[in-house]
């Protein structure tokens, strides 16, 4: 059973730029789709080495355009100036773009570690720095439950995020997770060590069990068992996308009742069952709010 106030809390969605026609058909779907659900914000990804940047520029820019609600581009440091990197925050501006998702990034596919571009920045936090200068942007930073596997410990992982909000970032949008005590103790742990400012939990549905258990293994997310073996009794396709709603929606619930107030959720382009949790959670549809024509 849903808590009475569910319905209340806030909601974004997280989508990545398309690559190709069909792509381009399924994310505006999923947008137009999950816009219904009147979310607070909505983020566009940032391919390695700024590989989409056009493409992402150019989502943000609909987005920001079309409607009623805020849209965040995502921005690294990955194998650019710092100059360019700034550049395409400024572009993120120009098209309307009110926040920005800033990350280190992920190094190049073929190599093993993150090293930075000579004339570009270090990390986050330089990248954090420089966009908080500029005023102009609401900044969000990552942050881990479960620790990311390049810290040297846990705590390690808490002292470099709220080295982020001293830095300047205004919240923070967890890695997904699978068990509701990996971010409350997270949350409890953040608070242990000074951190005020809101982090919110990033939710991912499970479209198929065996990709996001790979998934989850590169990103250095543990997988309980116990999902193993639920996902492993489904019988077909619909009975595990019927289990998948409810976890999702059971581990939302248990967030919300112990004072969570936002929802982050990975769509990967695919409305459905983020669709199906939000109605699940209590969550009101809507018909888009679209932007008045100036």
């Amino acid at each position: 059973m849903t808590t009475p106030a569910a319905h209340k809390f806030g909601l974004s969605f997280e989508y990545f730029p398309p690559k190709s026609l069909d792509a381009s058909f399924r994310l505006w779907n999923a947008i137009e789709t999950l816009s219904a659900f009147d979310p607070d914000f909505v983020s566009i990804t940032y391919g390695a080495g700024g590989t989409t940047r056009e493409i992402t520029r150019s989502a943000v820019g609909v987005v920001a355009k079309n409607y009623d609600y805020e849209v965040a581009g995502h921005l690294t440091c990955v194998g650019a100036t710092e100059a360019e990197t700034m550049a395409v925050a400024q572009e993120y501006g120009e098209v309307g773009a009110t926040q920005i998702v800033a990350l280190r990034g992920d190094p190049p596919k073929g190599e093993d570690k993150f090293t930075p571009h000579p004339d570009g920045f270090s990390g986050s936090l330089e990248l954090i720095r420089a966009l908080a200068d500029l005023n102009q942007f609401k900044i969000r930073v990552s942050a881990y439950p479960n620790t990311h596997p390049e810290a040297a410990s846990a705590q390690a992982d808490i002292d470099a995020l709220k080295a982020k909000f001293d830095a300047g970032a205004h919240s923070a949008i967890s890695q997904f997770f699978f068990e509701k005590d990996d971010f409350l103790f997270f949350r409890d742990a953040c608070v242990k060590a000074g951190i005020t400012q809101k982090i919110i939990p990033g939710i991912f549905p499970i479209e198929n069990w065996s990709k996001t258990r790979n998934f989850a293994k590169m990103c250095g997310t543990p997988t309980p068992d116990w999902m193993d073996r639920a996902f492993g009794n489904c019988k077909d396709r619909e009975t595990e996308r019927l289990l998948s709603t409810a976890m999702c929606t059971e581990l939302c619930d248990d967030l919300l009742s112990e004072g969570v107030e936002d929802l982050h959720f990975y769509t990967l382009n695919d409305p459905s069952l983020t669709r199906e949790v939000c109605r699940a959670l209590g969550r009101t549809l809507r018909h888009p709010k679209l932007r008045a024509a100036s």
